[in-house]
């Protein structure tokens, strides 16, 4: 039986670098054996059916297909459309926040305990955050092209594979995988 996914790729079509087509996209990973591939804006959104059923499984697939036919190493990170919802759901800043604000720095693995324990003492003007094994919401007042607390920087200090989708890209991947 078949699942939908949603892959999450960092660093395409971004400032002119890595550039990749998004019809050849969609033609490698569907020669790669991903079935339905869709893909969401010019950038790094791929909603896709397939058997397999282990995440890290489908990250490798994809990451040496991209690697392959392009050339760029590039993270990956992929979640079913049910985990999608649970994030949505779950945002502890939704109730009543501007949508244009909500930001989601999804993680390829959980942090470690002790350095989200350092993470959360810092502060941040107009930024607020909170984290889960799997994500962190941020509320982002000034918006995120003015946010200190940005993907770099949780990656470099939390020690992980991330990347950062606004609240209508999040609703939008979730409305394809339906």
């Amino acid at each position: 039986m078949k699942k939908t996914f949603i892959a999450l790729l960092r660093g395409i079509n971004v400032s002119g670098q890595k550039k990749i087509k998004m019809a050849e996209l969609r033609e490698t990973l569907t020669k790669s054996g991903l079935e339905n591939v869709q893909t969401y804006i010019q950038s790094e959104n791929i909603i896709f059916d397939s058997g397999i059923k282990e995440v890290s499984t489908l990250e490798y697939k994809i990451h040496e297909a991209i690697a392959k036919n392009f050339g760029f190493d590039v993270p990956t990170l992929v979640v079913g459309g049910n985990d999608v919802q649970k994030i949505l759901d779950d945002n502890p800043f939704a109730a009543g926040a501007e949508e244009n604000r909500l930001y989601y720095v999804l993680l390829k693995q959980a942090p470690e305990k002790d350095l989200v324990l350092q993470f959360e003492e810092l502060t941040f003007q107009n930024e607020d955050f909170y984290i889960t094994e799997k994500c962190i919401y941020l509320m982002c007042k000034k918006g995120y092209g003015n946010a200190k607390l940005n993907n770099n920087l949780i990656e470099r200090k939390l020690k992980v594979e991330a990347t950062t989708r606004n609240q209508k890209t999040m609703k939008k991947l979730l409305e394809m995988t339906q």
